[in-house]
């Protein structure tokens, strides 16, 4: 059993990464129910907390049906991210988590995110404020390092643990190759096998199936798997990883069926967090990746588009399956 704080997990836990306009309420809540065992909010700024900015305030909302669940925040100044942990602590997460891995431009070239690798002093600074201003367990997402040629994740993994941190997530990235090339997960390896450090260090960065993640718990002896972009439009991936690591069986792939029964429900609950049109709004950009692979999918992707109601949704899903039917 891993444990974070309080938090008891399984032997070896499988997290959902935190994912900007991806990773909501209604989302987390398909992928806990398809077998995610840890969860985080989308990252929220520090600063918006502190003004208390409408769309930073809205990510705040959890729901127990989601834990454990944790609430990651992210900035550049120690008393805004002390006060922004205290903010968060009202709600009640599970744990508060910072990033240090967020690579885009508005985030990281203002000193925040990945930004703050290039100052390892600040990050321990801003780490230890958080720290020092809650109850909750702190965990960190990062990245291995700015660039290649200045991979110091081995000297954050220590200092971090020094000041408290609870567990460490890295993606096996750095931040100059964003999404792209291969990741490289010696590095963490060479992490978990540090003997000063002794806090869970679970991996990210594309791992994409069954296979692979059975592959990478094996090779590199980490202690979980967080998984980000994989997950969109496939929340099943964490209970098929699991079958497969407990039977060496490989699930079939999700029917048509299941895979609107999901989209249904995606769609149900955004509405119900954010109103009708606001949540089917947004739930545009979750069609495709639901549907990918399906043949003759972009006609009902239009009339997906164009649905504005629940019923008319409803509607252009019951006509996909009576096509499939005949």
């Amino acid at each position: 059993m891993i444990t974070i704080g309080d938090i008891k997990l399984p032997e070896f836990p499988f997290l959902l990464a935190p994912m900007e306009d991806v990773s909501d309420p209604p989302f987390r809540r398909l992928c806990k129910m398809h077998g995610a065992d840890l969860m985080y909010s989308e990252f929220i700024s520090s600063e918006g907390l502190i003004r208390d900015a409408m769309k930073s305030r809205k990510k705040l909302d959890i729901f127990d049906y989601e834990r454990p669940v944790g609430i990651q925040i992210f900035g550049g100044d120690e008393e805004v991210m002390s006060l922004s942990a205290k903010i968060v602590e009202t709600v009640q997460p599970d744990l508060v988590d910072i990033n240090f891995g967020c690579p885009v431009k508005k985030v990281a070239c203002k000193g925040a995110g990945a930004g703050v690798l290039k100052d390892v002093d600040l990050m321990v600074r801003l780490t230890r404020a958080v720290v020092q201003s809650t109850h909750l367990p702190v965990t960190v997402k990062t990245r291995l390092g700015w660039d290649d040629s200045s991979i110091n994740i081995d000297e954050v993994a220590e200092r971090l643990q020094d000041v408290g941190i609870q567990a460490l997530t890295i993606h096996a990235r750095t931040r100059s190759q964003m999404y792209k090339g291969h990741s490289d997960w010696t590095h963490i390896a060479r992490i978990k096998n540090n003997p000063r450090i002794k806090i869970p260090i679970f991996g990210n960065g594309d791992i994409d199936s069954p296979e692979k993640a059975k592959k990478y718990k094996e090779t590199y002896g980490i202690d979980g798997i967080m998984i980000g972009r994989a997950a969109i439009g496939n929340p099943w991936i964490f209970s098929q990883i699991k079958h497969y690591l407990k039977t060496g069986e490989v699930l079939p792939a999700p029917t048509l069926y299941q895979r609107i029964e999901a989209v249904k429900n995606h769609a149900q609950w955004s509405v119900e967090w954010k109103g009708e049109r606001n949540g089917l709004l947004e739930m545009r950009q979750h069609y495709s990746n639901y549907f990918r692979g399906i043949p003759n999918f972009k006609v009902h992707k239009a009339q997906l588009l164009s649905a504005l109601s629940l019923e008319e949704l409803n509607w252009v899903f019951t006509s996909i399956l009576e096509k499939e039917v005949h």
